[in-house]
């Protein structure tokens, strides 16, 4: 099989592709120019996060009948541009 020179370059290895990989991907400029705006894709904005969830059943028909609200403008406005495309 290998020899010693393979042993000791496995090893080298072994030790040099994490510890570069942890240099690479620990960088704060990386993690600002590649993670940051992928997580602002991939996750509502904090505005758009209930903060304090309802706990009585009036308060989550309320919730509820806002986030209807929210749908129903949304569709209406789609149908809408959808009508004027379609003219």
């Amino acid at each position: 099989m290998g020899g010693p020179n393979l042993e000791v370059f496995k090893f080298a290895l072994y030790l040099f592709v994490p510890i570069a990989a942890l240099v690479h991907f620990g960088d704060p400029q990386w993690y600002r120019e590649n993670v940051l705006p992928y997580k602002e894709r991939l996750f509502p904005p904090e505005s758009r996060l209930l903060q304090t969830l309802p706990k009585d059943q009036s308060a989550i028909r309320e919730e509820l009948a806002r986030i209807k609200a929210e749908r129903m403008v949304r569709r209406a406005a789609k149908q809408a541009e959808e009508e004027a495309d379609q003219r």
